[in-house]
C-alpha cells in the first residue's frame, strides 16, 4: 500500500508542476512528474496529474491564467474521480482531467451555452474515440499521452500557442 494519501499525492504533483515553470510540453512535463515515488504507473493520482500538466503547459506557452487557482480547482474536482474509471463508467480519467481543465479554463459550466461547452465535448469524444480503438487493459501512462497530445492539437490552432509536442 502505497505511503501517500491521494491529497498528498495531489499537492505532491502540484508542488512539482509549479517547478516546472518553462516548459511548453504537456507530455515532457507528466513525464518528469511519472517518475516520482508517489505517482504510480496505473491510478487515480492520473486524474489530477494529467490536467495539471496541461495547464501549466499551457500557462508556460504565453496563457494568462492563476496556475495556482486552476490547479486548486482541478484538485477538487479531479478527487471526486473514482479509480478504474475506464473499466468501471467507460471514461478514462485522463481524458476527463484535461477535460475539467478546459472547462476551468474555459469558466464552462452545465449551464453554458457558449462555443466552449461544444469544444470540450467535440475534445473528450475524440480522445475516447482513439482510446476506444487502442482497447484495454487500462494503461495511463499510455492514456496521458494520448490525451495530452489531442489537447495540444485541440487548443493550437484556438489559441495558436504552440506547445511543443513531437508525436
Amino acid at each position: 500500500m502505497s505511503e501517500y494519501s491521494l491529497e498528498d499525492k495531489y499537492d505532491l504533483i502540484k508542488k512539482a508542476v509549479v517547478k516546472c515553470d518553462c516548459e511548453k510540453n504537456p507530455v515532457a512535463i507528466a513525464l518528469k512528474i511519472m517518475q516520482n515515488d508517489f505517482v504510480n504507473i496505473h491510478g487515480p493520482e492520473h486524474h489530477f496529474l494529467d490536467g495539471a500538466a496541461f495547464l501549466t503547459a499551457f500557462k508556460n506557452a504565453g496563457e494568462s491564467i492563476d496556475l495556482e487557482r486552476c490547479l486548486d480547482e482541478l484538485a477538487k474536482r479531479a478527487i471526486k474521480m473514482p479509480g478504474a474509471m475506464c473499466g468501471y463508467w467507460g471514461v478514462c480519467g485522463s481524458v476527463a482531467s484535461i477535460g475539467a481543465a478546459l472547462s476551468i479554463i474555459h469558466g464552462t459550466s452545465p449551464l453554458s451555452d457558449d462555443k466552449y461547452y461544444k469544444h470540450n465535448m467535440e475534445y473528450t469524444a475524440a480522445v475516447l474515440a482513439d482510446m476506444s480503438k487502442l482497447g484495454g487493459a487500462r494503461c495511463c501512462k499510455r492514456n496521458a499521452f494520448l490525451s495530452l497530445t489531442h489537447a495540444v492539437k485541440f487548443v493550437n490552432p484556438v489559441y495558436l500557442i504552440y506547445t511543443v509536442c513531437d508525436f
